[in-house]
């Protein structure tokens, strides 16, 4: 059963003033909101006055003992990737709508960012929101229903994607496909490759991501 009222973690800006902007990350598939809020002290060192957010997926991982999912991956093909994703998107912007309402931002101080299962979630929403965010943050992921680029309800949206060169999980094809693709449609596309990473993310990564969420945000 989808989980509606999802279990979040967060930081407050740490400037202790009212949050000027918000950044939600979604995480990887078996684990959960508490995995990438390590990353929230690293990024609030650029950014004081934005608030971070990290919920737990609505489902139970199917693959592992513990942690949670976005969709299940047992079946690893385009339509049924696409379903999942379609599934989880209603519940998904109901979350993100409910923290912009509390942190009293506009969608255009919001940034998605995500983790192998969660990027291409941050993908798929971030560009299908009602209004476009400030930006898509995407670390080793990939790019779900591209069939959609160019028809009504897309957003134009600055994208950063980063990826290990040796990533086994999610290989790095998959961020080669999606910043081609995403160009190709006209969106601002930047990132790297990161040589010899695995499927996770380094401090240069952090470092790029940072630098991204700066761009976009303080403006």
């Amino acid at each position: 059963m989808i989980d509606t009222d999802m279990r979040y973690y967060e930081q407050k800006p740490a400037s202790g003033k009212a949050p000027e902007s918000l950044v939600i990350l979604l995480h990887g598939l078996g684990a959960d909101g508490r995995d990438l809020m390590g990353l929230a002290p690293f990024f609030a060192e650029r950014l004081p006055d934005t608030a971070f957010v990290a919920p737990d997926a609505p489902f139970p991982c199917d693959m592992a003992p513990m942690g949670r999912q976005w969709f299940s991956l047992q079946e690893w093909t385009p339509e049924t990737i696409l379903a999942g994703a379609k599934s989880v998107v209603p519940v998904l912007d109901a979350f993100i709508e409910a923290q912009i309402a509390r942190f009293d931002v506009a969608p255009e101080k919001l940034v998605l960012a995500g983790f192998s299962q969660g990027a291409a979630m941050s993908l798929y929403c971030g560009l299908r929101f009602r209004a476009p965010p400030a930006g898509i943050l995407g670390y080793s992921g990939w790019l779900i229903g591209e069939e959609d680029f160019g028809g009504e309800g897309m957003q134009t949206v600055p994208v950063h994607l980063i990826h290990g060169e040796a990533d086994p999980v999610v290989p790095v094809f998959a961020w080669r496909h999606a910043s081609e693709t995403l160009r190709k449609a006209g969106y601002p596309v930047g990132g790297e490759v990161r040589p010899g990473l695995a499927h996770g993310i380094d401090d240069a990564g952090i470092a790029s991501g940072a630098g991204f969420l700066e761009r976009v945000l303080k403006v």
